[in-house]
């Protein structure tokens, strides 16, 4: 059967992708982005079936708005998307006030928003799917995306919490963590601090260390998706991408020899 699912971020990248195979299978979809005029071809193309909606997800009743309208324009919503946001490359020290907020805006605030909004629906329905776009960098941090990380990182306790708290309600909570993937969010999507030299070697390195086929055909994403969407028991988390798979593993084993190191350090803290 068809679903109704609500995709934030539709204009390009994954929320494109994903959006137009949706369609392609016959789901309907309400399909957001802050320019309207980048999901005409969606809405040409497909008609009734999607429902472009402009949206700036850091507008919070702007966002409550949106699922109201999605409500009443299709009865229901099945999955909610939470696809938008950004990177911010750049050191620590390089990042603004004004840059760390926006960032967190987006990537944080804007899901949470969208997030508290589909919840009274998809608990009246007794039933509902929030997938929520995090990263790899949700669960590792790496030099020049501290920022982006935390914002991820911020996104997987809320929706680790999240899940625990509406299970009961019939609504299921999944956290999709990609690798790199051949979107726009490395390039147009990007904004970037303004550099200090002395990071210029830190920078340099990590780059150097990126492997050269680290981005994936984000079009191989799309049967993943579906195949979230479309589980009755989906699971919390989702790693897309070998090098997700490896770097996790890597970094997850490194973090128990070391928890384990001081061990007898760790159980003396608890006193007697």
């Amino acid at each position: 059967m068809s679903k109704i699912i609500f995709i934030t971020g539709a204009s390009r990248g994954f929320g494109k992708l994903w959006a137009e195979a949706l369609l392609q299978r016959g789901d309907k979809v309400i399909a957001t982005a802050r320019n309207l005029s980048a999901l005409n071809d969606l809405a040409t193309k497909y008609g009734d079936n999607v429902l472009p909606l402009q949206l700036d997800v850091n507008d919070r009743s702007a966002g409550f708005a949106a699922i109201a309208k999605a409500k009443e324009h299709f009865g229901t919503i099945d999955v909610l998307v939470n696809n938008a946001g950004y990177g911010l490359f750049g050191a620590i020290e390089e990042t603004t006030e004004k840059e760390a907020r926006q960032q967190m805006e987006t990537n944080f605030f804007g899901l949470l928003w969208l997030s508290q909004a589909v919840l009274p629906v998809m608990r009246e329905q007794g039933n509902g799917h929030i997938i929520q776009l995090s990263s790899v960098l949700g669960l590792i941090s790496r030099p020049v995306l501290g920022l982006y990380a935390a914002s991820k990182f911020a996104v997987e306790g809320l929706s680790e919490s999240l899940a625990a708290e509406v299970k009961g309600f019939g609504i299921k909570v999944s956290i999709v963590e990609p690798s790199g993937f051949d979107t726009e969010w490395g390039n147009s999507s990007a904004t970037h601090t303004t550099e200090i030299p002395a990071y210029n070697e830190v920078k340099a390195s990590h780059q150097a260390a990126i492997p050269p086929d680290f981005r994936g055909d984000a079009n191989g994403t799309t049967a993943a998706i579906l195949k979230l969407i479309d589980s009755e028991n989906p699971p919390l988390r989702l790693l897309l991408g070998k090098y997700a798979n490896m770097l996790v593993k890597k970094e997850y084993s490194g973090r128990n020899i070391e928890w384990d190191s001081w061990l007898e350090t760790t159980l003396a803290a608890q006193g007697k």
